[in-house]
Formats: C-alpha cells, structure tokens, sequence
C-alpha cells in the first residue's frame, strides 16, 4: 500500500508540472504532435489498466516525428549526394543553380560577409580568379555565399550585398543567395562540403566567414582552409588542380 501510495504521488505531481508548462508555454502542446497535451493527462493519470511501458511511449513517440519533418529535403540531398554537381543551391533571386553547370573547372567555395575582418580578402578573389582565368580561360570559378550567421556581419539584403562587393571590389564572380552554413538550416552543399572535408581536428562546423573549399574538375573536395588563409596564397594549389592531367604544374 505505501509503495503504491507513492506511485499515484509521484504521477500526480508529475502531471501537475506537465500541465503548468503547458500553461505557461502553450506552443508546446501543439509542436509536439495533434493531441499531445491531451497524452499527457491520459499517460500520468492513476489509472490501474495502464502499464508503466505505455506511459513512457506516449510521449517520446511523436518527438522523432516533428524531428523528420522540419527538414526532410536537407536530408534527403545529403543522402543521395555523389558530387559537388548534385546541389542546386539558390541564386541571389531564389532560383535554382544546377551545380552541374561548373562540371570540368575547378571552383572555390568562400562563406563571406560584408563587414568582417576578413572582408578584404574579396580583393584578393577577385585578383586570383581574373589571372587564373586570364592564363586558363573558362577553367575557373568562385561562388561567394553570404552569411550572417558569424557576429551578424552580413546583415543586408542579396541586392544590398551585390551592390557591395561590386562597388567596392569589383567583384566579378557569382555571389550565390544568403545562406545559413552551419545548424539546423545550413544550406545542404555546405553540409555536404563539412563532411567530405573536416577543419583542424577534424571539426565540421564552419568557424568564421571567408573559409575556402576546393573542388576538383571531377566534383570533388580536394581542400579546405580557415579564415585567416589570403586567397593570393591558394593560387598555386587551383593551377596544380587545373593542369592535373595535362604534363603541367604551372602558367
């Protein structure tokens, strides 16, 4: 008797904190799944049928649910991701770039933003691709993506941000769409960038804007460098990779 005594306290108590939350939060009945708040009073409540196993099912069950929702898609490309040329992340209008256009150059991946210690070495980019391409024409490209996500320093608009690079870079290349590299909507290429080819340590997670990622004519990653690497000192690495095959390391 006095064990099942302290049972019924206990599942009292239990449901009375559960109801409480719902109160004070009221969202978290209705995310968790149709029904949810109404579980928790028919899982916790003193009722002799039910068995211990089905009051602990009652509420996990519906949490992988919502999990697999938010983003199936995300999921979804990284599981059938091959190549750099299976993603089509969006533009700075929101429309869809085949990656697979790139197919046969080498391109460089840059996460960039507008005021950032680092946001000078636009400057350097822009030098690199316009002499690589000047001795190897149509053989390489860089694909900016902006992003906030690092000390709110890319705060602006996609045409904002155009407007920036160009007027005080002369940026040439393609600024791709604002995007998120790292968390729950991190863009899936970056996703699949970070697992292909892990920072120091190997850490995943993009640590600051202006990290470089190399990709072979072959659609896959070759390197990856921080932050602090000048894009002047990469020019040797893409030459190697675009002459790969060719009897050729240099100019």
């Amino acid at each position: 008797m006095r064990i099942q005594s302290t049972i019924l306290r206990t599942r009292t108590t239990t449901t009375q904190a559960l109801f409480k939350l719902c109160e004070q939060q009221p969202q978290l009945s209705t995310r968790l799944a149709p029904g949810a708040r109404t579980t928790f009073s028919t899982s916790f409540a003193p009722a002799p049928a039910r068995s211990r196993a089905s009051t602990s099912t009652c509420i996990c069950t519906s949490i992988p649910q919502r999990r697999q929702s938010l983003f199936p898609t995300q999921t979804r490309n990284m599981s059938s991701a091959t190549s750099f040329y299976d993603f089509k992340p969006l533009d700075k209008k929101g429309n869809a770039v085949p990656l697979s256009t790139y197919a046969g150059k080498v391109v460089l991946i840059v996460n960039t933003a507008s005021k950032c210690g680092f946001t000078p070495q636009y400057e350097g980019l822009e030098k690199i691709y316009k002499s690589i391409n000047a001795a190897h024409p149509d053989s390489f490209i860089i694909l900016g993506f902006p992003c906030n996500q690092f000390g709110s320093q890319e705060p602006g608009s996609d045409d904002t941000i155009q407007e920036f690079c160009q007027l005080n870079y002369g940026v040439s290349f393609p600024i791709m769409g604002k995007t998120d590299v790292n968390g729950d909507k991190a863009n899936p290429l970056f996703e699949w960038l970070k697992e292909e080819k892990p920072g120091l340590l190997g850490m995943k997670r993009v640590k600051w804007n202006f990290e470089k990622w190399l990709v072979g004519k072959d659609g896959k990653v070759k390197n990856r460098w921080a932050s602090t690497t000048k894009p002047e000192s990469l020019e040797k690495a893409i030459l190697e990779e675009i002459t790969k095959g060719e009897g050729k390391a240099g100019l």
